[in-house]
C-alpha cells in the first residue's frame, strides 16, 4: 500500500502509474492481475452504465435533487462549449442518482460520486479512448486517493467536503493527465493543484442530506480536476509538492468545528432555508 506519493512515483520509474497501482493491488488482495482488471473494468463499465440509467423524472424522497443534469444537458446556449456542458450534465446526473437511490461507484466516496465520471466518460467520447485506456485512468485515480486516504482523509464527517469532492477532484485530475499521456510527476502536480484549491471546503449537507450543496459541488470538482489536468500538462506545477499538500489536507481538515463537517449544523444548513428544509422533513 502506497503511504505517499513519492512511493508512487518512485515505483513509477520503470514503469507506467497505472500498472504499479494494479501489481500493488495485487499483493494487497492477493489477486492475480487478470482479476484485478476484471474488477477494475467493472467498475467502469458501471459507471457508464449509471449515466445511461438516469432517469430525469426521478426525484430524491425530500424532493430536493432530480431532473437537473438532464436540464443541463439540454441547456442550448452554454457559455463553457459543448465538452464542459457535457461534464456538468454528467457530475449532475451521477449526484442526483446518489440521491435518488439509482446505482453508483463511490470514488472515492458516494457523495463525490460524480467527479470522476464526469471528466472521464466525456472525455472517452471527445477523444474515442479505447476502455482499456480508461480502466488505466482509475487505477491512477485509485493510487492518488490511497494516498489521500492515508495520509489525510475521504471522510466529509472528519475531514469537510475537501475530504470528499477535494479528493476525488485530485484524483481525477491525475486520472485526466494519464488520459492525455501525461508523465508521473505532471500526476502529482496536477493532483496537488486540485487540492490546493479546495483547501478548507467544509461539509454543510442541507438537512443532513448529500444534496444540497453535495451535487454541484461535484460539478465544481469536475471542472477543477480539468482545469488542473490542463496546468500541470502545461508544466505548471503548484509549488508545494503533492505529499504536502495532502498533508497539509489533514491538518486543515482536523481543525475545522465539527459543525462544519456533515453535522448539518453549520454553513449552508444553518441558514434559514436550510433550517425550514429540515423542519419539513
Amino acid at each position: 500500500m502506497f503511504g505517499s506519493v513519492e512511493a508512487l512515483l518512485s515505483a513509477s520509474a520503470e514503469k507506467p502509474l497505472w500498472q504499479a497501482v494494479l501489481e500493488d493491488d495485487c499483493q494487497d488482495r492477493d489477486a492475480d492481475p487478470e482479476a484485478s482488471q476484471a474488477r477494475m473494468g467493472k467498475l467502469w463499465q458501471t459507471m457508464k452504465q449509471s449515466v445511461l440509467d438516469y432517469d430525469p423524472t426521478r426525484r430524491s424522497p425530500c424532493g430536493l435533487s432530480g431532473g437537473q443534469g438532464a436540464q443541463m444537458a439540454a441547456y442550448a446556449n452554454a457559455i463553457c462549449g459543448p465538452f464542459i456542458q457535457e461534464v456538468i450534465a454528467t457530475a449532475l446526473k451521477m449526484g442526483e442518482q446518489n440521491a435518488c437511490m439509482g446505482r453508483i461507484v463511490a470514488a472515492p466516496t458516494a457523495g463525490a460520486c460524480g467527479v470522476l465520471p464526469a471528466v472521464l466518460i466525456p472525455l472517452q467520447h471527445k477523444d474515442g479512448l479505447a476502455d482499456e485506456t480508461m480502466v488505466q485512468c482509475l487505477y491512477v485515480a485509485a493510487g492518488f486517493g490511497q494516498v489521500i486516504a492515508t495520509r489525510a482523509s475521504i471522510s466529509g464527517a472528519e475531514g469537510g467536503c475537501q475530504a470528499e469532492v477535494g479528493s476525488a477532484s485530485g484524483m481525477a485530475a491525475a486520472a485526466l493527465v494519464h488520459a492525455r499521456g501525461g508523465n508521473p510527476s505532471q500526476m502529482a502536480a496536477a493532483c496537488a493543484m486540485a487540492l490546493q484549491n479546495v483547501l478548507g471546503l467544509v461539509c454543510d449537507p442541507v438537512a443532513g442530506l448529500v444534496e444540497v450543496p453535495c451535487v454541484k459541488r461535484n460539478v465544481m470538482g469536475a471542472v477543477n480536476a480539468l482545469s488542473c489536468a490542463d496546468m500541470a500538462l502545461a508544466g505548471l506545477e503548484g509549488g508545494i509538492p503533492c505529499d504536502e499538500v495532502i498533508d497539509a489536507m489533514g491538518a486543515v481538515g482536523r481543525a475545522l468545528p465539527s459543525s462544519l463537517r456533515e453535522t448539518g449544523q453549520g454553513g449552508l444548513a444553518a441558514t434559514p432555508t436550510g433550517r425550514r428544509i429540515a423542519e419539513r422533513r
